[in-house]
């Protein structure tokens, strides 16, 4: 999770503050959707790829599925405990998984907020009965102490929730007017990953 973290913060900065059977046809390509938005002091960013896959084979009793990805390649993957009612998957279903991330960054004023990491897990799966299906998200907050502002350097030096000092070049300036020594930054990160089976369209 502190890489992922470390990962978050780099690509927040990047953003703003820095700068079925063998014979069934493939499913469609991934589709990728994105949304940026900025404001002084505040940077959004969303993702949403979303993928069909087509079960080619599927053993129930290990639980074992095999799928037919828009490329022609196989993936093979176990089925987890999460999934309810594999029974009810067949060969030439649709299987359509959605990997969701978002980033959020925004400068807070002194004392609203503490500085630390936190962490939250989420996951639900469908009822019995119901078309097979799992989602799992988790979320990471990491709240960070503003050092120094440095507008003609257009950087600025932020301390950790652990104590450690590291200084970040900014790309848009209208960030840096917006925060002073001693404002907190927060950077959220969630990652969400949700699968849902259908049917094939006779």
């Amino acid at each position: 999770m502190r890489r992922i973290l470390t990962r978050t913060i780099a690509a927040l900065c990047a953003v703003g503050f820095a700068g079925c059977a063998p014979k069934t046809a493939p499913p469609p390509a991934p589709v990728v959707t994105s949304d940026v938005q900025e404001t002084p002091g505040k940077v959004s960013a969303q993702q949403a790829t979303t993928v069909t896959a087509t079960v080619k084979d599927i053993d129930q009793q290990s639980r074992v599925v095999t799928l037919l990805t828009a490329s022609g390649e196989d993936v093979v993957f176990r089925a987890g405990p999460e999934v309810r009612n594999l029974a009810q998957v067949k060969r030439g279903d649709q299987v359509q998984a959605t990997y969701y991330e978002s980033l959020v960054i925004q400068v807070l004023k002194p004392g609203t907020a503490q500085p630390g990491i936190t962490t939250v897990t989420g996951a639900d799966r469908a009822e019995v009965g119901e078309q097979p299906g799992a989602a799992a998200a988790q979320s990471t907050t990491a709240v960070v102490t503003v050092v120094k502002v440095d507008k003609k350097n257009a950087t600025v030096t932020l301390k950790g929730p652990r104590g450690n000092v590291k200084t970040l070049p900014v790309r848009n300036p209208i960030h840096l007017d917006a925060m002073k020594a001693g404002d907190l930054i927060q950077v959220s990160y969630t990652e969400a990953l949700g699968v849902a089976v259908t049917p094939v369209a006779k």
